[in-house]
């Protein structure tokens, strides 16, 4: 039998592949990229190994004896699936990090190679120790650890991206501080942290359970990427190297983050569908939908877009989860899996993009389809994933969100259908800005065509796998998603969810109607303006919304854009605090101290005629003052 330990192995091995990425230096720096690949593909071999294993949870006691704490690594049927994709579209990833690195030019672009790869692996390891974590200690102690990981991947991405990074940290660093204020909230209130235990208990989401339940929703969420943690994703899109854009935001983040708001949501605390935090949680999906859809509509540059489409896809899986209902649930985790695939794909089309072309500017180039047709082939696949056009797997896990989504209320429904409207307007945008039309590139790029095959096989095979989790659907949902589902969810789920989906055809002829109307919309405005870029201009330039737009390009709606106004205004009033208290001492205390002195120089001279003066004063004085007593 399969010892537990396995499971530490999951997160050992890529740490120490990691950290033998960073030791490959001087002689041994070309051994980076196969120890970086055989890192990532040892770390898939033990993600096959343990998935769907029944294995026991894997505990280390540790502490004082007084305050005892617990690695605890367990799997079950939900955890196994996370880990399986992670460790799958990491790998993919990898393969086509290790080539676009290298491919890199500079002195100061081959140097961050080693580091970057480092980091990579210790992420992935990480993430899987955060997915096992059957403690919430374990979870915070791997899911903190990812904020340093985060921050270094972008900080690498060349001299202006260290503002970036600390913008990610900041903003991560104050979403974990409400899940650890969760945790200790839970502690409180149930006196233990064995999720397994908790899951077995979960608390009610009233009074203080209520607080807990937030303060996780709002940790768990943020690493997702929603609204409104979310505005570093576009600046890292723009600073940092490209595979942390498909790996992070695009890619296993949404794993860990959505596996969270599940854990949060379907184990930790009951009732949540039928409750005010069910409300919460799809009024946040639905805000998210539409604002980020809203904003990636009007970018110009390729990787800005797909940053804002990363945020608005957290969306549906949150609204789907906050419906509390067994299709939601489906829905949202097979949306997770989807989008993780197509948008990781999209990146990477992007990367090959930034290649070949030497920039992701659309305003730069156009009609690189007849010169790179595979790269063309495989964001043509993504895009329609992502769009939900019928046969991709995006389309039917979006059509089961939209089925919970209407039980709940009409205006979810509406919030995601029209957000399914606007993604399709956007990247049928991108798509025909960039690679069709004349054809337009840089001067400076000479040769452009389809990647090398290190950099086209992880594209090529993510985009396949988009097409066979949609035709295939069931196969994902009945293997994957399921069996990872509570109890009374998976016996309500086998009668919802069931046989060829999605059943409810009203709502695919809405879906079909809605995508028609925005491929309308696409080939007026393309010949409105001439140009696929200026496809939307009518709405992006329309009366209120281009105000709108404009003040959101300002950063005018970023949080932490008021948070750094209010630490500066803090700042400058404590600056003038400190000010006026180094003038009180070293101006007015000094003059007054000054002209005291001199008082005392001029009578204090040294003649005996001026201190019996100040004798006879001082008799005098005091006789008035006995008078007065008198």
């Amino acid at each position: 039998m399969m010892s537990s330990s396995i499971l530490l192995w999951l997160v050992l091995v890529p740490a120490i592949f990691g950290a033998l990425c960073l030791v490959c230096v001087g002689p041994l720096k070309r051994a980076q990229g196969p120890v970086f690949i055989l890192g990532a593909a040892a770390n898939l071999v033990l993600a096959i190994m343990v998935f769907r294993r029944d294995l026991s949870p894997f505990e280390i006691p540790f502490g004082t004896q007084s305050w005892q704490l617990l690695l605890s690594l367990r799997i079950d049927a939900f955890s196994s699936f996370i880990v399986i994709s992670a460790a799958s579209l990491s790998f993919l990833i990898a393969l086509y990090a290790e080539r676009f690195l290298r491919g890199r030019s500079g002195e100061e672009s081959r140097a961050m190679t080693g580091p970057f790869l480092a980091f990579f692996l210790f992420t992935v390891a990480l993430l899987e120790g955060a997915v096992l974590a059957d403690h919430l200690v374990t979870l915070l102690f791997f899911g903190e650890g990812m904020l340093l990981t985060l921050f270094g991947m972008i900080a690498l991405g060349g001299v202006h991206s260290f503002k970036t990074a600390v913008k990610a940290f900041a903003i991560n660093g104050a979403t974990d501080l409400c899940l650890m204020a969760g945790v200790g909230l839970i502690f409180s209130l149930r006196h233990q942290l064995n999720m397994s235990n908790l899951s077995h208990h979960p608390l009610p989401v009233e009074g203080w359970g209520g607080v807990a339940f937030v303060l996780l929703l709002i940790g768990a969420v943020s690493k997702a990427g929603a609204m409104p943690f979310h505005s570093w994703i576009p600046d890292a899109a723009t600073d940092a190297p490209l595979p942390f854009m498909a790996l992070l935001p695009g890619g296993i983040e949404k794993l860990l983050g959505i596996y969270l708001t599940a854990r949060v949501s379907l184990d930790l605390f009951k009732g949540v569908g039928d409750s005010w935090a069910g409300t919460l949680m799809m009024v946040i999906g639905a805000v998210t939908i539409m604002l980020a859809v809203l904003m990636a509509l009007v970018q110009k540059d390729f990787k800005r877009l797909l940053s804002f489409h990363a945020i608005s896809q957290v969306g549906y899986m949150i609204l789907g989860l906050g419906t509390g209902t067994a299709i939601g649930a489906v829905g949202a985790l097979f949306h997770m899996v989807n989008n993780s695939m197509y948008k990781s794909t999209l990146f990477l089309t992007g990367g090959a993009v930034e290649q070949q072309a030497g920039t992701t500017d659309l305003k730069k180039i156009s009609g690189l389809g007849r010169v790179m047709p595979i790269t063309m082939g495989c964001f043509l696949i993504a895009a329609f994933s992502i769009s939900g056009f019928p046969l991709t797997n995006g389309f039917y896990s979006k059509e089961l969100v939209y089925d919970a989504a209407l039980e709940r209320g009409v205006i979810y429904y509406a919030a995601a259908a029209l957000g399914s409207f606007f993604t399709a307007a956007s990247f049928l945008k991108l798509g025909h800005a960039a690679f069709f039309g004349p054809y337009t590139v840089p001067k400076k790029a000479v040769d452009v065509r389809d990647p090398s095959l290190p950099l086209l096989v992880p594209m090529a095979i993510i985009a396949v796998a988009c097409l066979v989790f949609g035709l295939g659907n069931t196969i994902p949902i009945d293997m994957l998603i399921k069996p990872g589902l509570p109890a009374h969810m998976a016996k309500e789920a086998a009668l919802v969810v069931s046989g060829p989906i999605p059943h409810t055809w009203g709502l695919v002829g809405i879906t079909v109607v809605a995508l028609t109307l925005a491929t309308l919309n696409h080939f007026w405005g393309a010949k409105r303006t001439g140009s696929g870029l200026g496809a939307v201009d009518h709405i992006h330039y329309a009366p209120v919304a281009h105000q709108l737009y404009d003040a959101a390009e300002r950063r005018w709606f970023d949080p932490y854009e008021w948070a750094m106004q209010i630490i500066y205004l803090l700042a400058r009033i404590g600056w003038a605090i400190d000010r006026g208290i180094d003038f009180l001492y070293n101006r007015v205390a000094t003059t007054i101290a000054g002209a005291s002195a001199g008082f005392l120089r001029v009578v204090h001279n040294g003649s005996y005629a001026t201190y019996l003066v100040w004798l006879v004063i001082g008799a005098e004085f005091i006789v008035i003052i006995f008078a007065r007593g008198i």
